[in-house]
């Protein structure tokens, strides 16, 4: 295992990410996209404890558990320039159209630091699967061919697998990297409010088993 600065925050945080393994498929976890769904903050921490315990896939694994540090700080969906991060990047659909307060996508594309970082190791490493880990309905949602891993979860789980969220998210990363970029993206929409106990028991399991569905990328 090696911690690296992945980024900064908006408030020149660094941005910690742990990368595991090094042969085979690379894969990039991120937990704490935005900073007010705590449900996928407490599965991308105890992954990582998992990790570093015992790391015995072959994966080039990269974990970021708190990507929006500073919307965990606040406890905010967005981050400190109060931009929501799924839907500031610059995908072809990105709009400067304010839908709702909650889902302002910035100024222009790309304009957060944390999103500046996460395009430039996206395209600099251009992982083979990624995982995004949110709090909203139970749902698994599926941007590029990554099923698999969205059936080994729905068989812990049992929720819902789905290609669309049910309403437009322009500037998200499931577009950006699933469906412009061929980097397969589940977006895991954890239960919200869901105890942290069933996190643990739960989720934290169905995720490590499918990722030995990844390894076979």
């Amino acid at each position: 295992m090696k911690s690296f600065k992945f980024g900064k925050t908006a408030q020149n945080l660094p941005i910690i990410a742990y990368q595991f393994g090094g042969m085979g498929p690379k894969a990039l976890i991120l937990g704490g996209v935005h900073g007010d769904e705590i449900e996928g903050v407490i599965a991308a921490n105890a992954l990582l404890d998992c990790f570093v315990q015992s790391f015995t896939y072959k994966l080039n694994l990269t974990i970021v558990p708190l990507f929006n540090l500073d919307g965990v700080l606040l406890r905010q969906r967005k981050n400190l320039n109060q931009v929501d991060l799924n839907r500031n990047l610059p995908t072809n659909d990105w709009t400067s159209e304010v839908a709702q307060e909650k889902y302002h996508p910035g100024i222009e594309a790309c304009s957060e630091p944390e999103n500046q970082a996460l395009v430039e190791w996206l395209e600099k490493n251009k992982p083979d699967y990624v995982l995004s880990l949110h709090s909203w309905k139970p749902l698994l949602n599926v941007n590029g061919n990554c099923h698999s891993e969205a059936e080994v979860i729905k068989k812990f789980t049992g929720y819902e697998v789905k290609e669309s969220i049910g309403y437009p998210t322009p500037g998200c990363l499931g577009t950006y990297c699933g469906i412009e970029r061929a980097m397969p993206t589940l977006t895991y929409e954890i239960e919200r409010g869901l105890a942290a106990k069933s996190i643990l028991d739960i989720h934290v399991p169905a995720i490590l088993e499918s990722l030995k569905v990844t390894e076979q990328r």
